[in-house]
């Protein structure tokens, strides 16, 4: 046949993405689409860090270093533990908080599609088990602002979430290869040796800091579940933007690592930040190789 355009099919099936045929055919592809096109990116493990000093542990533990292109402050590298090479993606939240660790958790989605988001940082001790400088590593968040204000006092109804199986079984794992509690070594910046350990429970999010260890959010906290250990200001965030996250590149699975930089009293103050940081983001390094799930896509 002669003069014949367009597109023939004879039988079976075809699919046809990203074209267009005809005079003066166009094709739009989003943004997104055309990063990815570009530069082929992708991490096993996205980090969410808060606070500069968090941020600056992250980077200097894992060997991270400033993407090249694009508006996003991203940080990015390879990560090789126990013969395990995980490729990781970094972003510091724009600001504290629940809200803008969400817009975190998305960019991070969007631009590097990672398999697992890990939320790292320092956070406040509220448990008899836990002491300044240690760790927590926890795929357990109760989140604790939700409330009903009334003439009567207020009434908090918490909520919380738990990471999916394959990240609670990643966390036993690390556990129990390096006991629980797990003992950590370390050297700061002034080249001090400091040893601390790293546990695994519960930690409650808001949006309070919180400077009264008898406050009424610690003694809600305590009796929501006597076991949480910490709290923090970004967690619950991070789960809320996993719960309602859509579309082909969803993360499969979070968790949290919070070093104890103080214990939520009224002597809190900055002085052991930097030091929380640090161990939090060595003992994310040995998390890693246990964040590579099961037939994580390539």
């Amino acid at each position: 046949m002669s003069g014949n355009s367009g597109v023939v099919n004879h039988g079976g099936s075809m699919e046809i993405s990203q074209s267009a045929v005809g005079h003066g055919a166009m094709v739009n592809v989003s943004a997104d689409r055309e990063q990815k096109a570009r530069h082929g990116k992708r991490a096993d493990v996205g980090v969410i860090t808060v606070l500069g000093k968090e941020a600056k542990a992250v980077y200097e533990v894992l060997g991270l270093h400033r993407a090249q292109g694009g508006d996003l402050p991203f940080f990015e590298g390879t990560v090789n533990v126990r013969d395990t090479v995980t490729r990781v993606a970094a972003i510091r939240t724009l600001s504290p908080g629940q809200r803008s660790t969400v817009v975190a958790f998305d960019h991070l989605r969007r631009h590097y599609n990672p398999a697992v988001v890990v939320l790292v940082g320092i956070g406040g001790g509220i448990h008899a088990d836990i002491e300044i400088g240690d760790v927590v590593v926890t795929p357990r968040v109760v989140y604790y602002d939700l409330r009903k204000e009334s003439p009567g006092g207020r009434r908090r109804r918490g909520e919380e979430r738990e990471a999916p199986a394959a990240i609670g079984h990643a966390v036993n794992s690390f556990f129990i290869d390096h006991d629980e509690p797990a003992r950590f070594q370390s050297t700061d910046n002034n080249d001090i040796m400091r040893e601390y350990r790293a546990l695994t429970g519960p930690i409650g999010s808001g949006e309070a800091v919180i400077a009264d260890a008898e406050s009424e959010i610690i003694r809600y906290l305590k009796g929501f579940n006597d076991k949480i250990l910490a709290v923090d200001m970004e967690a619950g965030g991070l789960t809320q933007a996993f719960h309602e996250q859509d579309g082909s590149q969803a993360v499969r699975g979070w968790v949290v690592v919070r070093g104890i930089s103080d214990d939520a009293g009224p002597n809190k103050n900055d002085e052991y930040h930097d030091i929380a940081a640090r161990h939090a983001a060595t003992v994310l390094r040995s998390l890693l190789p246990y964040l590579r799930l099961p037939a994580d896509r390539t």
